[in-house]
């Protein structure tokens, strides 16, 4: 079996954390429910007077017509993804960022090294990271369009400005939640408690924190505890956060804003191409939710965390090999 050995475990032991995992699993939920907080107030003042003109249009406030919570959600989710609302909202998640490194380093007493965060290679890691994330959707859109099920063509009207705008955003936005799920929690769990545990926990975390988005189903809660496996042993293979970031961020930008793909259900948003179903195959387009619900990027996800691991196993049999000959001494 893979140790998934790495210093990130071995530095974040040092730390004052609790070494009982319920209790660890208590600290993230009340530290994750700040950083929920702290990232939604200036969306949520932005999006309030959009949402209150839009909704009293529709006669929710009105005691003669009785506007169904269904439609009033649907009318809040239109309005969270035009770009005066959303790209704010992605800045305003480096807040989960900075929480998360603020709980580890002032109340868990650890160093931010233990996060992943090093300086050596810092700019290799992450550009490798964004032409991987890169890859990684233009595979699964790939995969899509030759068995039919999508067709890709280039937009209209492409404004630049804003798609630098979401790109910028994205990056923090990727950044902010690796920060959270991996550099935080699954470093916390991995100190005490087996990496495997850790990575399961942690990548389950990941997927529930997208439950509640809009056309979420099976498969699509299946795929993000994937990429958050995929997340887990690739940061723990190059023993850096940098790279998972990247990766992350891209991920979201060229879905969103490079094939027009919905984000996690979150809508379609100012893109280069716009990519539309012609199946309806939920199962192959993943509905709603978008390409991340469905069983293209299942395949590409699976064949991602393999591939890692088997680097990972090449690894751990060279410094077995190496350290060998010392041992016999």
């Amino acid at each position: 079996m893979l140790r998934l050995d790495s210093s990130m475990f071995r530095e974040s032991a040092k730390s004052h954390a609790s070494k009982k995992l319920s209790n660890l699993i208590l600290s993230f939920i009340a530290v994750f429910l700040v950083i929920y907080l702290a990232e939604a107030i200036i969306p949520a003042i932005i999006s309030s007077k959009p949402l209150n003109e839009a909704l009293t249009e529709m006669g929710y406030y009105d005691k003669d017509k009785n506007l169904s919570f269904k439609q009033s959600m649907k009318i809040s989710e239109e309005i969270s993804v035009k770009p005066h609302v959303m790209i704010p909202y992605l800045f305003c998640t480096v807040f989960g960022t900075l929480i998360s490194i603020g709980y580890c380093h002032y109340f868990e007493l650890r160093k931010v090294s233990s996060m992943g965060v090093r300086k050596r290679r810092a700019g290799l890691h992450y550009a490798s990271g964004l032409i991987i994330g890169i890859l990684m959707m233009a595979l699964i859109v790939l995969l899509s369009a030759v068995t039919g099920t999508v067709s890709v063509k280039t937009a209209d009207d492409v404004n630049i400005g804003l798609i630098t705008l979401y790109l910028l955003g994205f990056l923090v936005q990727g950044m902010s939640e690796e920060f959270i799920f991996r550099g935080y929690f699954m470093t916390t769990l991995g100190a005490n408690h087996s990496p495997y545990l850790a990575i399961g926990i942690s990548s389950a975390a990941f997927s529930l924190f997208h439950a509640a988005n809009p056309g979420i189903s099976p498969i699509a809660l299946l795929n993000l505890f994937l990429f958050g496996v995929f997340a887990a042993v690739y940061m723990i293979h190059t023993n850096n956060i940098w790279g998972v970031c990247a990766i992350h961020s891209m991920w979201n930008f060229s879905q969103g804003n490079l094939f027009g793909i919905s984000v996690s259900g979150s809508g379609n948003i100012e893109s280069l191409l716009v990519t539309s179903s012609k199946s309806s195959n939920s199962l192959l387009t993943g509905g709603k939710f978008g390409i991340e619900g469905s069983a293209f990027t299942t395949v590409i996800l699976a064949a991602a965390i393999a591939a890692v691991l088997i680097l990972q196993k090449r690894r751990e049999a060279q410094q077995s090999g190496t350290a060998a000959p010392t041992a016999g001494k």
